[in-house]
């Protein structure tokens, strides 16, 4: 889990970009903050770096960070620590690198039984931040084992946009834990940290596929068979 401590310094350290990060379609930097002798390597998306979509509004920044908001509203520790703030390029999401075992992936990782949970829960997050682009490479592993989801700006949109690679747990009940992560944030609301970050559309979206999720009680189908990001992985 993220501490205080770790948010502190991505909102208020000083930021170094260390160079662009290859293969990205958006302006997008690896980055040093640094802050009274603390320091940790993260990745900055300066809204400015943004390419222009006709089916997503701007603003793809604070998307990556409402879905880190999510992710701890629905105490699921799925996205890495992600802030909004100013940058060299001006206004984005910093978002704590993932030092991954980048060979891997959502296609090579769902072979091993010890990581379904995770990816149960994954599908589940999808569906209610309404991922639009959750390729198999935005599925990462830590060296202490842990999957971390990241590229998550395309999301939240209030039409369902869901595309996705992660459909083999379809119609599987849903896990305890995820249902009480969904029970919770429909009885609470969005947090005021979450609901900042979208328009009123947005936000009733977002509760209402919580909801529908929920009296589903189980992990969603894709019955069309095209609800893929392009390229997979």
């Amino acid at each position: 889990m993220t501490g205080e401590a770790d948010l502190t310094l991505l909102r208020e350290g000083e930021i170094a970009v260390e160079g662009r990060m290859p293969y990205s379609s958006n302006g997008t930097f690896l980055v040093r903050v640094t802050l009274e002798g603390a320091e940790e390597l993260a990745v900055y998306k300066p809204v400015r770096g943004e390419r222009p979509l006709w089916d997503f509004p701007s603003g793809l920044a604070r998307r990556e960070v409402a879905a880190y908001e999510l992710s701890v509203a629905l105490g699921w520790d799925l996205v890495p620590a992600t802030v909004l703030r100013d940058g060299p390029a001006g206004e984005g999401s910093v978002q704590r690198f993932i030092d991954a075992d980048f060979s891997e992936h959502y296609f090579t990782l769902r072979e091993d039984e010890a990581y379904d949970h995770a990816f149960r829960r994954l599908c589940a997050f999808d569906l209610v931040a309404n991922s639009a682009d959750r390729k198999g490479g935005h599925c990462l592993i830590d060296s202490d084992g842990h999957i971390w989801a990241i590229d998550n700006g395309l999301s939240f949109h209030h039409e369902f946009k869901v595309r996705t690679v992660i459909w083999d747990y379809a119609g599987e009940p849903l896990p305890d834990d995820v249902g009480a992560g969904l029970s919770a944030l429909v009885a609470e609301g969005l947090p005021e940290t979450l609901a900042a970050l979208l328009d009123p559309f947005e936000r009733d979206a977002v509760l209402t596929r919580a909801g529908a999720l929920l009296q589903t009680g189980s992990l969603p189908h894709d019955r069309s068979g095209q609800r893929y990001p392009w390229p997979l992985v």
